[in-house]
């Protein structure tokens, strides 16, 4: 089973200036973090 989150992550890179509070939901070891880290480092 694959899931694939092109637009959530693009929804999520889209609204990371809107002040709000984002949650990055997972299994552990999965890279949430690596993720999370490198989206909003680029700014």
């Amino acid at each position: 089973m694959e899931i694939k989150g092109d637009a959530y992550l693009q929804q999520l890179i889209e609204r990371k200036t809107n002040g709000s509070i984002k949650v990055i939901a997972g299994i552990r070891r999965c890279g949430k973090s690596y993720l999370f880290f490198n989206i909003f480092n680029e700014c």
